[in-house]
């Protein structure tokens, strides 16, 4: 698959049509992801229409592309089903739990990544939107989602007008642990994050916020403690609504 190489998130996209011939076409293929117990405890809402787009652009922070991408896919963890056909055949369903969570968003995370990359060996260009699990509670009223099903992953998807540069990678022994975890040293981190660090492009986006590093502009800028710590008690909130959490 030589498309992964060069892959890129794309936020732009040609005035053409994605057929739902090819739209299901990759879904059917990606099917074919493994899956917890081949329970395959995922779903997905696939949003083509102006109304529709807009009401779930808010949830995304108006990014522009939720609205100008032909195709929006919100991929959901989905134990609805399977607790509804066990209830349905004479079963004892017990999935309203954090660990059954767990498992459906996994499920729902691994499809997600499978189908992106079919799509893009397809010619199309697709951007992950990790603001999913944000503001989930305006996801699920905008798609009538029901109990047991938690929205964790969006794709805007469509045919690419645009061909960003690749954005940087950390180097390979930085996420490789050979038989054991080896800790993190202040020297290992120097040596990771040091091609990172030096790249122009990152060098001017520590300036244009005005602080002194990298690590700031994530840490302090863009995601702050307050943030995190008011998003994760959104998202406990929408997991006891939807069921997962008492």
């Amino acid at each position: 698959m030589e498309s992964i190489k060069n892959r890129t998130s794309i936020r732009k996209y040609a005035n053409r049509e994605v057929s739902d011939e090819l739209l299901y076409s990759l879904i059917e293929e990606a099917e074919r992801t493994p899956t917890m117990g081949n329970l395959q405890l995922y779903s997905v809402v696939i949003t083509r229409s102006e109304e529709g787009k807009k009401a779930l652009a808010p949830a995304h922070f108006n990014q522009p592309m939720v609205t100008s991408a032909p195709v929006v896919f919100t991929i959901c963890a989905d134990y609805s089903r399977t607790t509804i056909w066990a209830e349905n055949r004479k079963a004892h369903p017990g999935y309203d739990n954090i660990l059954s969570f767990m498992n459906a968003a996994t499920d729902a995370l691994l499809f997600t990544q499978t189908f992106t990359n079919l799509a893009e060996e397809a010619g199309l260009g697709t951007c992950f939107l990790g603001t999913t699990v944000y503001m989930p509670k305006m996801i699920i009223d905008a798609l009538k989602l029901p109990k047991l099903v938690m929205p964790v992953a969006t794709l805007t998807i469509g045919w690419p007008d645009e061909h960003p540069a690749k954005s940087d990678r950390l180097p390979l022994r930085s996420i490789v642990h050979k038989e054991h975890f080896e800790a993190y040293t202040p020297a290992k981190i120097d040596d990771f994050y040091a091609e990172k660090e030096a790249l122009k492009e990152n060098k001017e986006f520590v300036r244009i916020n005005n602080v002194e590093t990298l690590a700031q502009v994530f840490t302090d800028i863009r995601y702050t403690k307050k943030d995190c710590e008011a998003m994760s008690k959104d998202f406990l909130e929408a997991l006891k609504q939807q069921g997962f959490l008492d």
